[in-house]
């Protein structure tokens, strides 16, 4: 009896041991690729801004990418004023470590969303943004914006980019989603994407965009054609999910108010 007690104690005794060391191994390997993996993402997020903003290498290296994302200034903007603000009033002095979405969640950082209002069932929207763009000899060529929205079963989230005019789309995508492969997936076929190059966002009110996702497809001799593109095919949910999240987004809840200040100059 006690040789049996004896060995029930040395085999919990072991495998206490081997519990701590073994949580000692995966704390300190989470501390140690932390840094990778924060450099991971954010590459990941570079690579979606420059694919985004038509820019993105076929097999471009890493070194390649952040070569070409260092012709992007980061900005960060007060969505309701439309004008740019200083990260210290975020609490960070480099912008592209301010994390809009977790500032979604923090009340004193965000704006809740009224259900009337809320198109791309968000509920919470951030004070502030992060803004991307581009200028070349002195000239704004390229906008990237950040959109996010839910679809059909989750929260796609994603970049718009706009040419000089702030008004043409340049390109969409989406970097983040959980939507069904073949039907709401097809948001990431590039032969979709491709639809959104030269859209036009505004009509006659540059705070009220204009994109229509067409069931069916859009034909050539379309009525206001400029602002629209195929919906998903047999993905009625996810296509009107990506309508009403661009619209918000480039509305007066948006970026609409920043858009208007930096084509007349005031930001």
């Amino acid at each position: 009896m006690a040789k049996a007690k004896d060995t029930v104690s040395r085999t919990l005794m072991v495998a206490l041991v081997l519990s701590i060391v073994f949580s000692v191994v995966v704390s300190t390997a989470a501390v140690v690729l932390r840094p990778a993996q924060i450099q991971n993402q954010n590459l990941d997020i570079k690579t979606n801004i420059l694919s985004a903003a038509g820019m993105l290498e076929t097999g471009a290296s890493a070194e390649q990418i952040e070569s070409t994302f260092e012709r992007f200034e980061v900005r960060l903007v007060d969505l309701d004023a439309g004008k740019f603000v200083e990260p210290s009033v975020v609490g960070v002095e480099d912008p592209m470590k301010f994390d809009m979405y977790k500032a979604a969640s923090d009340p004193k950082m965000s704006t809740n969303i009224p259900s009337s209002e809320d198109k791309a069932g968000i509920k919470r929207r951030p004070n502030i943004a992060k803004v991307y763009t581009l200028s070349e000899n002195g000239n704004l060529v390229r906008v990237v914006l950040p959109v996010h929205g839910y679809g059909l079963w989750s929260t796609l989230y994603g970049f718009v980019s706009l040419e000089g005019d702030l008004n043409t789309i340049e390109g969409l995508g989406f970097y983040a989603h959980a939507e069904t492969p073949g039907l709401g997936g097809e948001v990431d076929n590039p032969r979709w994407k491709q639809q959104w190059v030269g859209k036009e966002l505004y009509a006659d009110n540059p705070t009220e965009p204009q994109i229509r996702l067409v069931k069916g497809g859009v034909g050539s001799d379309a009525k206001d054609k400029e602002h629209k593109v195929d919906a998903l095919s047999g993905a009625t949910l996810t296509s009107v999910g990506v309508e009403r999240l661009v619209n918000y987004w480039m509305g007066e809840r948006g970026f609409a108010p920043f858009l208007k200040n930096l084509r007349e100059g005031e930001v």
